[in-house]
């Protein structure tokens, strides 16, 4: 039993629920839990793409620091928001049980996506979401939309948008389940990898912490974000390049779905898709890799790649 731990955390309202939850179910397990509170450069720019300021990694670098230099022993993340290949010296010791993974429709005047009138706002600043709805709706204006989740939807609150697409994870976690006017079906809008999955990063030098975080691995989701991840690992993936990839598993088969569009609209949307039986983690990631490798044959030679 270890006698304390520190969990380091960005300081957003939804960053700490998550470290605060981590944190109850460590202390459930007879652990002494405090956090340490972050701000991250993925924070503090807000008027830029993440895509052009150096990607969603922002969000975690300053946490891999307190991890490195001793003054945290474990970092929670959203981990459709931590880069495919950690740096040397870290390890993903832990991922937990996926709260849903869709996209959420957020509007104050439109039910769903298909009642917004032509030319409608919507709000995100995601590359993948931007692909699908022009896909979905190419006659939208869509805007960028930066900011915590309480910033976003303050813009929307304020007018700036007749909607906006958001992670229905996120709303769920703090209780704002009723600003969801319907979740997208994932057929519709393909989640990112790892999209509503908390993941736990150490030192990949502390067996003590992995040992600790054990028994709140949860295995299914760990299978399915690991064959996500590796589409998007193979693919470049990043913000800077469009790509959604999904898995679910059933009876002991994994079926894993990626697409890759163009924000500008230009080129159609690609898919791939393949299945198998999984038991480790190894086989969902060369079910990924199977799925990525189809998407790069399928790719046009003249779409953009990722930076």
């Amino acid at each position: 039993m270890l006698a304390h731990l520190t969990i380091a955390t960005r300081e957003s309202r939804l960053a700490l629920w998550q470290a605060e939850h981590v944190k109850a179910l460590l202390e459930q397990q007879g652990h002494s839990v405090t956090l340490l509170g972050m701000t991250t450069k993925g924070d503090q720019i807000l008027d830029r793409s993440l895509s052009k300021v150096g990607g969603k990694g922002l969000f975690v670098k300053e946490l891999e620091l307190a991890l490195e230099e001793g003054r945290a022993d474990l970092a929670v993340h959203s981990l459709k928001d931590v880069p495919m290949e950690l740096p040397p010296g870290f390890a993903l010791a832990c991922v937990m049980e996926r709260e849903d993974p869709r996209d959420a429709w957020v509007s104050n005047r439109y039910a769903s996506l298909a009642e917004l009138p032509q030319g409608g706002v919507v709000g995100t600043s995601s590359l993948r979401r931007v692909a699908l709805l022009r896909a979905l709706r190419p006659d939208l204006k869509i805007e960028p939309l930066r900011g915590n989740l309480d910033t976003r939807l303050k813009k929307l609150d304020d007018g700036q948008y007749d909607g906006i697409v958001l992670a229905a994870a996120g709303l769920k976690r703090l209780g704002l389940e009723s600003r969801i006017r319907t979740a997208f079906d994932t057929a519709q809008m393909l989640p990112a990898a790892g999209q509503g999955a908390l993941g736990i990063e150490v030192r990949s030098d502390r067996p003590d912490v992995v040992q600790a975080l054990a028994p709140l691995a949860h295995r299914q989701s760990w299978l399915v974000v690991s064959a996500e991840r590796a589409v998007s690992r193979v693919m470049g993936g990043s913000c800077s390049m469009p790509l959604a990839a999904y898995a679910t598993v059933t009876n002991g088969i994994l079926h894993i779905q990626a697409t890759w569009g163009d924000p500008d609209g230009v080129l159609p949307l690609v898919q791939a898709q393949a299945q198998g039986p999984v038991q480790e983690i190894a086989q969902a990631v060369a079910l990924g890799e199977k799925v990525a490798r189809q998407l790069q044959a399928r790719v046009p030679a003249q779409a953009p790649r990722a930076d």
